[in-house]
């Protein structure tokens, strides 16, 4: 902590002045008595200050000292106090959810304090008041904005909006999940490096392309084309085909207005263009092995029509025949299931809450045979991959043919996971399944005429297997599906508070194409990432090392809570005890997880064209730069400390830890010790600084550097 020079001023200033007035008071004594005089002063005086000079020392000191204190409790009521104050004042004037000050110092203080808590209620009512007025104005936007998020959650496409830059302002679920999957990130990003809103488009999609298309749909429009749109296929990576869709965005008016940005329709075509490859090579081997056989089955048959073939000879040629065309038979029943095999991996499955499928089919069931099927055992969160048309048709004629087996069967309907996938049972009473195998295999009845597909059929689309479990207790036995379970990641549910996540901001649309320094920046307009480490210990230098990584975005002021990294880290050596006790992250959770070599290119990748910020983050740069040489990832970006901007707009606070500036500051903390939690923590001190440092007149970035290098705190070197 620095000493304030002030105070230590002050406290030492009585017993100064109280030297320099005895001093000055003898020496006007003797300049007032002259030289005789001064000589018997001085030998009557000298004997008596060597006898009892100590007394007079320590009445001076015990004076030095009480004044000092009377001094250090004057200083603290009022130069400390009110500096506080207007630190508290400078808060609350920037963030009206601001905890209320807390009064301190002299009775005027005190009522400066109680009378600013006085305005900040009525400002707080007021804006309670105006925010009331607001909503009820925008009512309908909200609803339209709502209607748009609903609309872009819900559609089966990956929708990317960019704006002239390329930087993404709007992406729905569709696209996130496309991009994970085009993620090289161990996990801790899962496809967060790669989309995000500020980011840029070109870290999937070569510039060359969008510039070429963006040319395209110029010209289009300047053809007076009302469509102009341009597509086009890339590669990823990882290899994925990836099919892109790119229309322009433009503002009312005339003609169409002007371009401010692009939709993006993205599409990854890679299994239907493996298929389509697999289909040409199976045609290909045909045609080649087909022209192999004619000619043989050609050559055969020329020789036998040689009238005095012998006929062994004879014998022989017809067995190249036969076996010419049972080869073919073989070839053309191998191509006709290798494309039944895609078709079925082809037909289009969809997710759909598994009691739902099971109220739904009970429903039919009784509908077309009149027998109640009720339902058991129905898992109430297992959602299944399937063709709910396909399957309750199936279903139902199974229930038919068992009423007409066994009159009345006594339906019931179970599901249940299974190992990965789920069990759908439709059970009756009775153990006697005679004939029965045959039915799957049977076209099912469809109103007065037959359906092409059979049960088996409705089976293998599902890449399942169906077969008769008989019941234990011999009461009776059921038709077991075995179908694919649908991916959990669709089916989360948003965090409280949030019906839809954050996927938009359209403020990006106003982006300037023209690039400045970065110190040039306002605040205002950078796109940050707040990140935070937890390590082994405290020595980076000495062998401690990474245990996990948590970030998360900061664009055009909003803290982008759903675009975050988290990746727990294989440290490569034990875990202290002691730090355990702090982080909570025992060995067993980090073995098997990725190294840090692995990790940072991910994270990097994550920062990109981003402003780092962190509290106390040299510390966590310390151990981000020994490992440059080591892995070749360099951070090379501004970073921002938020223990240095806040020792900046509060000079008077005696700490700037995290609980203590979440308190002045009003933010929530939660998930402390986490890298992640503590991230997010910081993100929301960072967001609340910025308006403080803008009273200041600290508005871009290189000013904020200038004015966090000036702190005391910057002299701390890891």
């Amino acid at each position: 902590m620095s000493l304030d020079r002030r105070l230590i001023a002050a406290a030492l200033a009585p017993a100064v002045g109280l030297a320099l007035w005895a001093a000055g008071g003898i020496a006007l004594l003797a300049a007032a008595i002259g030289p005789e005089a001064r000589d018997r002063v001085a030998e009557a005086v000298l004997p008596l200050v060597e006898s009892h000079g100590a007394l007079v020392f320590l009445w001076w000191f015990l004076a030095a000292a009480g004044a000092g204190l009377l001094m250090r409790r004057l200083y603290a009521a009022h130069v400390e106090a009110p500096a506080r104050l207007a630190d508290a004042i400078r808060v609350s004037a920037g963030d009206a959810s601001a905890p209320p000050i807390v009064p301190q110092g002299s009775a005027a203080t005190r009522a400066v304090a109680e009378a600013v808590n006085a305005l900040a209620a009525q400002r707080s009512a007021l804006q309670a008041d105006m925010a009331r007025l607001v909503a009820e104005a925008s009512r309908n936007v909200a609803l339209q904005r709502d209607q748009l998020a609903a609309l872009m959650a819900e559609l089966q496409q990956s929708v990317i909006v960019l704006n002239l830059e390329g930087r993404i302002l709007l992406y729905n679920a569709r696209a996130r999940a496309l991009f994970g999957r085009l993620s090289q990130a161990p996990g801790g990003a899962g496809g967060a490096e790669l989309i995000g809103l500020g980011r840029s488009i070109h870290a999937v999609i070569d510039r060359a392309l969008i510039a070429h298309a963006r040319e395209t749909i110029e010209r289009r429009i300047a053809r007076g084309d009302a469509r102009a749109s341009a597509r086009f296929v890339t590669t990823t990576p990882l290899g994925h085909l990836i099919q892109v869709l790119i229309a322009p965005v433009r503002t009312a008016g005339e003609g169409g207005g002007a371009l401010t940005g692009f939709v993006l329709l993205l599409e990854d075509i890679t299994d239907e263009y493996e298929a389509l490859s697999r289909q040409d090579r199976r045609w290909l081997d045909l045609s080649e092995a087909s022209r192999a056989s004619f000619a043989s089955m050609q050559a055969a048959l020329d020789m036998l029509d040689y009238p005095d073939l012998e006929p062994a000879d004879r014998e022989q040629f017809q067995a190249v025949v036969r076996d010419e065309v049972g080869a073919m038979s073989q070839r053309l029943t191998a191509l006709a299931a290798d494309a039944s095999q895609d078709v079925m991996a082809r037909w289009p499955l969809q997710d759909m809450l598994g009691a739902d499928l099971v109220a739904a089919a009970a429903q039919r069931i009784a509908a077309e045979t009149g027998c109640e099927a009720i339902t058991e055992e129905v898992d109430p969160e297992l959602w299944l991959s399937v063709d709910s048309f396909a399957l309750i048709k199936a279903l139902s004629f199974l229930a038919g043919r068992l009423k007409e087996a066994n009159g009345a069967p006594g339906l019931a309907l179970r599901l249940a996971p299974a190992g990965g996938r789920a069990h759908l049972d439709l059970a009756w009473r009775g153990t006697e399944t005679a004939g029965f195998a045959g039915w799957p295999s049977s076209p099912m009845q469809a109103g007065d005429s037959l359906s092409p597909l059979s049960v088996r059929d409705v089976v293998e689309r599902h890449g399942g297997e169906l077969w008769v479990e008989r019941a234990r207790d011999g009461s009776g036995a059921a038709f077991r599906f075995l179908l694919p379970v649908a991916s959990g990641a669709a089916h989360e549910v948003p965090a409280p508070g949030e019906s839809r996540p954050a996927y938009y901001d359209f403020d990006l649309f106003a982006a300037s194409e023209q690039s400045r320094d970065s110190d040039d920046r306002p605040l205002t307009e950078i796109a940050y990432t707040v990140f935070d480490t937890e390590t082994t210990g405290l020595d980076p230098a000495g062998g401690d090392e990474i245990l996990q990584i948590g970030a998360t975005r900061i664009v055009n002021g909003r803290l982008l809570a759903t675009e975050c990294f988290d990746q727990l880290v294989d440290p490569g050596r034990s875990i202290p005890e002691a730090g355990i006790a702090v982080h909570g992250i025992r060995p067993e959770m980090v073995r098997g997880k990725p190294r840090l070599a692995a990790v940072l290119p991910a994270f990097r990748a994550f920062t990109e064209d981003t402003v780092l910020v962190g509290h106390n983050v040299a510390f966590d740069m310390r151990f981000l730069t020994l490992k440059e040489e080591a892995t070749g990832v360099r951070f090379d970006q501004p970073v921002l400390d938020t223990l240095l901007l806040a020792s900046v707009v509060h000079p008077g606070e005696d700490s700037h830890n995290l609980e203590a500036m979440a308190k002045r500051l009003g933010v929530e903390v939660s998930g402390r010790h986490t890298a992640l939690g503590d991230a997010l923590v910081t993100a929301d001190i960072f967001l609340r600084l910025l308006p403080l440092l803008r009273a200041r007149g600290i508005l871009t970035l290189g000013q904020a550097r200038a004015a966090a290098q000036s702190s005391y705190y910057a002299r701390l070197r890891y």
